[in-house]
């Protein structure tokens, strides 16, 4: 039986106002789902938590129907769930990133779309599964506008996000591993990651480390602390000063012989 810890923490708005966490998470007998909702590409959509927490009630009620079924066949039933039911449409909608990580006694699996990583430990290390296509066009300055994210969202060239188009679902990136192989899981959204990432603070194994002595919620001291440091983003620049914040640790112990 794995054992499952949740931290979770509201950021501020790219205007520095408190607003509620755009992130969410479900937490079932056999999987765990987290969804970082984006910021809408127009002020007249709903917000991108609006959609994930829709998008996660989905994801859940599909995942317990069908426990076997293939992760990217259910997320793209669930995309298409929840724009059926709310009218969405494809570049008109508000979207979010994906992870999914669902085990039994003989596999483990993770899907991920855009950038929140699954990172799997076991005898050989830490194995990050992650979506690096969103970070590269940044780094490579093709996201300098709003045009520039809505050009690229969903496109061949482009990064993948769950919106109103069903086919994202299918250039997620997946990876299964042997359960005997995986002692944990961590699964996060950017708002930590970006303190291994960007900030440096620590790897994935330090992470591990510190959830499982003193729980994920320090993890999110020290990524909130070192923004604390840096207010105006002249060491690390960024949107916004404190992104959402959510970090899981699923702990397997001893993995079944």
């Amino acid at each position: 039986m794995a054992e499952i810890s949740v931290a979770e923490r509201d950021g501020v708005g790219a205007d520095g106002s408190t607003r509620p966490t755009e992130d969410h998470v479900a937490v079932l007998g056999n999987a765990v789902v987290v969804l970082d909702g984006a910021t809408a590409p127009r002020p007249d959509l709903p917000s991108g938590g609006w959609y994930a927490s829709l998008l996660v009630h989905s994801l859940s009620r599909a995942l317990t129907a069908e426990p076997q079924a293939d992760l990217a066949v259910l997320l793209a039933e669930s995309i298409a769930d929840v724009a059926r039911r709310e009218g969405l449409e494809p570049g008109r909608s508000p979207s979010s990133t994906v992870a999914i990580a669902r085990w039994t006694d003989d596999t483990v699996d993770g899907l991920v779309l855009a950038d929140s990583p699954i990172v799997a430990f076991g005898p050989s290390g830490a194995d990050p599964l992650t979506d690096d296509r969103l970070v590269s066009l940044r780094e490579s300055g093709q996201l300098r506008t709003g045009a520039d994210v809505r050009a690229k969202r969903n496109a061949p060239d482009g990064f993948w996000v769950a919106e109103a188009e069903p086919k994202a679902a299918a250039e997620a990136v997946r990876r299964s591993w042997p359960r005997s192989e995986v002692d944990a899981l961590l699964l996060a959204t950017d708002g930590v990651a970006i303190g291994v990432d960007e900030y440096g603070l620590f790897d994935w194994p330090e992470v591990l480390a510190i959830s499982r002595e003193r729980g994920p919620d320090a993890v999110l001291d020290a990524v909130r602390t070192a923004e604390k440091q840096d207010p105006d983003g002249e060491r690390w620049p960024r949107a916004k000063r404190h992104d959402d914040q959510l970090l899981v640790l699923v702990d397997f112990g001893v993995a079944p012989g």
